[in-house]
């Protein structure tokens, strides 16, 4: 069965925080931006989007690296 590489798994990793640190930043810009709410409410908004954008965008994410060979080894 074929194994990840370190260096796979050190650019996963890498591409995975850069995407979700993205997500967590656009989120917040825009509930901020567009929010009347207080800030427990606003701060319980972005918890909640980012539970739905998260697990998408993770699903995403492992179908892509899945699909590449780039750093398996045998």
């Amino acid at each position: 069965m074929p194994k990840s590489s370190k260096k796979r798994s050190l650019v996963k990793a890498l591409t995975w925080r850069v995407t979700a640190t993205a997500d967590t930043f656009l989120i917040s810009y825009l509930v901020i931006l567009k929010s009347d709410f207080s800030v427990l409410e606003t701060a319980g908004l972005i918890a909640a989007l980012e539970v739905i954008t998260k697990v998408t965008i993770y699903y995403f994410h492992e179908r892509i690296w899945n699909s590449l060979s780039w750093g398996m080894e045998s």
